[in-house]
């Protein structure tokens, strides 16, 4: 018999006027000719076509003349190869040939899914038994690429749940490379996304044991000069795109936590952000930070990879090694277990596994812990985030698929000291797909990244076929006596 949830009346739906300003370009051949084109209108038709776009268009984006001119500067070498000289060209003509080379992108216009929940750093100005929270969202736009968004909301003393509206503008971050990259670890993810053993041996041999962006970059651009084959030129560029998954990204402090995108930025990540799992973490020294593990994704390849952030301002990302970082799904626990970071993967795509490990970014050796055993998990069981440490054990909200691909919600309990042994597992699903959730993006699928304990009672923020998103309560002791006596 299932347990009795309840589903909250808010939802959060895509808003398909959330847009950003992104680089457009249609090839050099096409660039050079349009810049041509552009460079010999005369001045007042220059201001005649940039003004009325600078009024409607700032309407609709935070500081868009900077954004133009950055997509100008981003087609300098294009400007020169059709005659003029970037450093002379006046301001008018910079912003026109920027418009040119932009164009909007509603990033929530396909779906808007998979959230996780996590307490808001900041939780001044709140009443007793409220909660201030984060929530992110997997948006999906045009071409189904994947990016992460933010909304802030209240939970009250009775658990009702005030999702805060989004704001008026969106903004990507700004991109800021590493500055040292370790080689060991650079070497080893490098090899394990199979790029191109003669020149890994050159930056073993000519790159120290920690180097910065420019070097790797300098390198490849005097190794690519050697060869002309395609194959191995794309796995010259696969590694600049691999040195660009270390990467560090800010945004302005006068942005709300709503209007800020996490949007795939190197190549290895083209097609998509994925399923971020938020999870406050203390460490050792019971500071907090917040991680997220996520998946990249190019249309090809899948790479495990960490965000990292103590504020939601600013973020650091980085690839995750090992054989147990092979698939989706993976996990992190809030703590250390026996003084090493624990991590739930699913690198064969349908069982749960365990790891530990000294390395944050390194996790080895996976030890199954959980296969589908009922009917409405045969296909897969995974997890919906990660695990939620209570006084019975940690809680592992899980996901299923069952017979017609249907998603549906469970839920385990693991031992606290020793998570690899399963104290219980739900008999029946938590959460299926009702006939009002089923219609969507991808029918039939109900699905979270993490769920929050607050006022006895567990919360899970759920994607409602792809479409939109919901919440649902269920009482933290019920479900716990029930894991514990048996399912």
């Amino acid at each position: 018999m299932r347990l009795s949830v309840e589903r909250k009346p808010v939802k959060v739906y895509p808003d398909t006027k959330r847009v950003i300003a992104r680089f457009f370009f249609n090839g050099e051949e096409r660039a050079v000719e349009l810049i041509k084109k552009i460079l010999a209108m005369d001045r007042e038709r220059v201001f005649g076509l940039v003004s009325p776009l600078l009024q409607d268009f700032s309407k609709r984006h935070r500081s868009i003349t900077k954004k133009l001119l950055r997509h100008c500067e981003r087609v300098r070498v294009d400007i020169e190869r059709a005659g003029a000289d970037y450093e002379t060209l006046d301001e008018y003509t910079k912003l026109l040939i920027g418009a040119y080379f932009t164009h909007e992108y509603s990033i929530e216009s396909a779906a808007f899914f998979n959230p996780s929940i996590v307490a808001d750093p900041d939780q001044t100005n709140l009443e007793e038994g409220q909660l201030r929270v984060i929530i992110s969202f997997r948006a999906v736009g045009e071409g189904h690429v994947s990016s992460v968004v933010f909304r802030r909301a209240i939970i009250d003393r009775q658990n009702n749940i005030t999702v805060t509206p989004a704001g008026n503008y969106i903004d990507e971050a700004e991109k800021i490379h590493n500055l040292i990259y370790h080689k060991r670890q650079f070497l080893r993810k490098a090899k394990e996304e199979d790029i191109n053993g003669e020149f890994l041996d050159i930056v073993d041999k000519r790159l120290g044991d920690r180097f910065d962006y420019d070097q790797l970059k300098a390198l490849i651009m005097e190794v690519k000069q050697d060869t002309k084959d395609p194959k191995i030129i794309r796995q010259y560029n696969m590694i600049l795109s691999l040195s660009d998954s270390y990467r560090r990204i800010s945004f302005s402090k006068d942005t709300d936590i709503s209007d800020r995108v996490i949007f795939p930025i190197s190549d290895f990540e083209i097609k998509g952000i994925e399923d971020a799992r938020f999870v406050r973490f203390t460490d050792d020294n019971g500071r907090i930070i917040y991680y997220a593990t996520y998946t990249a994704y190019d249309g090809v390849h899948i790479m495990p990879k960490l965000l990292k952030t103590t504020d939601f301002y600013e973020f650091k990302t980085s690839p995750l090694h090992g054989e147990g970082a092979r698939n989706k799904n993976l996990a992190l626990f809030p703590r250390k277990i026996n003084g090493k970071y624990a991590m739930l993967s699913r690198i064969d795509g349908w069982n749960n596994y365990l790891m530990y490990s000294d390395n944050i970014n390194e996790w080895d050796e996976p030890i199954k812990i959980q296969s589908p055993e009922y009917s409405w998990e045969l296909v897969q069981i995974g997890n919906c985030g990660s695990p939620i440490e209570t006084e019975s054990g940690w809680l592992v909200i899980t996901h299923a698929v069952g017979p017609m691909r249907r998603y549906s919600i469970g839920a385990s309990l693991l031992d606290i000291n020793n998570p690899e042994k399963e104290i219980g597992r739900l008999k029946d699903p938590l959460i299926v797909p009702n006939p009002d959730e089923r219609e969507g993006y991808v029918p039939n699928v109900v699905y979270s990244c993490g769920s929050i304990i607050h006022n006895d009672e567990l919360i899970i923020p759920y994607g409602l076929s792809d479409h939109s998103s919901g919440f649902v309560t269920v009482n933290l002791k019920t479900l716990l006596d029930r894991l514990t006596s048996g399912g």
